[in-house]
């Protein structure tokens, strides 16, 4: 099916739209009645593993939210069982890693990955997606190595990241190979999801708000630059986000990327004095979305007011959005963003 909406790709790319485009972290999942049906017969690596089921949750809150994009769904753990990763998403924990990360040698024995023969169902998914399904841009997606070798060296979600924060400045050799090994795994993963057909790209480091500004420089900076460089040439908008992480905007902005994600701790206009001249992606608090309309009304005005003043902003939350999340606000919230911001685009 070919994209007769295209307005989120002009956004990434710093051109000029008649409204502000749209879409929502994890706007397909955990707030939809039809997805918690589905739950109630499969696992979240059952409904990822069926392409047909995954389009299905996929392209849900593009035909019931009028998004201007769609996200594969999918988790960030879907690539780490093909090297060598033992990984288990417990109900109500998250991605528990069983042969976690404490030596050179748990690192040196990681593989590679074989898109087409490790993760065909991921690829089947997005040709089915982009070829039959879609008329809007579809973003495939990653999780960074930091966040990844958090889970592979805590064993599990963390509060602190002690272990991998002390990891990280004890073994900076040991480091830098694992670094380079997920940075490899990424760059392919990314690439063939983009050759399947997505149109777009982000990198999603959920975790690296915990480093500060010089240990990402040393650690973090040139892995992420040699995988924006190596994505570079299949020439699809390329996001970077992360949570809490404000004070690595600058070093986002320095990046081969083509749109800087924002979470609501910094207002976009702040951004824009700092001197980021990027298209920019954010950044609603998605606690928000469970106060009275007037409220969320007010909150979207803003950030929409500010968005506007330069060419290349797409709305979206800070984060994904909660469970409790009543799927009308969704479809409400994304058509106010249409109608008021082609408004002040006239």
């Amino acid at each position: 099916m070919k994209i007769t909406n295209d307005t989120f790709l002009r956004a990434a790319r710093g051109e000029k739209t008649t409204h502000t485009p749209v879409w929502y972290m994890r706007q397909a999942g955990r707030s939809q009645p039809e997805y918690r049906a589905l739950k109630e017969k499969y696992s979240l690596f059952e409904i990822t593993q069926n392409p047909e089921i995954c389009a299905y949750v996929t392209r849900l809150p593009v035909e019931q939210y009028n998004v201007d994009a769609a996200i594969l769904y999918k988790d960030i753990m879907t690539p780490l069982p093909a090297i060598g990763v033992d990984v288990e998403i417990k109900s109500g924990i998250g991605p528990v890693i069983h042969n976690p990360i404490t030596t050179v040698a748990d690192v040196e024995v990681l593989g590679t990955i074989t898109p087409e023969q490790d993760i065909p169902y991921v690829l089947d998914t997005i040709k089915l997606l982009t070829q039959e399904q879609l008329s809007v841009p579809l973003i495939g997606f990653a999780g960074a190595p930091f966040t990844l070798a958090s889970y592979m060296i805590e064993g599990g979600p963390s509060r602190n990241y002690h272990k991998t924060k002390a990891f990280m400045v004890e073994h900076p050799e040991t480091w830098a190979l694992l670094m380079d090994k997920l940075a490899e795994m990424t760059i392919t993963y990314a690439k063939a999801q983009i050759a399947a057909g997505a149109s777009a790209f982000q990198i999603f480091d959920s975790w690296v708000g915990a480093l500060n500004v010089q240990d990402y420089r040393r650690f973090i900076k040139p892995t992420m630059d040699k995988i924006f460089s190596n994505l570079r040439e299949v020439n699809v908008p390329l996001i970077m986000h992360g949570v809490g992480a404000s004070h690595l905007v600058h070093e986002w902005n320095d990046l081969p990327i083509d749109v800087v994600g924002l979470d609501w701790r910094l207002p976009i206009q702040e951004v824009r004095e700092k001197g980021i001249t990027k298209p920019v992606q954010g950044n609603l608090d998605p606690a928000i979305l469970l106060a009275p309309w007037d409220v969320i009304e007010e909150r979207a005005k803003e950030i929409i007011d500010a968005g506007v003043e330069t060419p290349g902003h797409i709305f979206n939350l800070g984060h994904g959005v909660f469970p409790t999340v009543n799927p009308d606000t969704l479809k409400r919230l994304t058509q106010f963003v249409h109608e008021y911001s082609a408004k002040r685009l006239s």
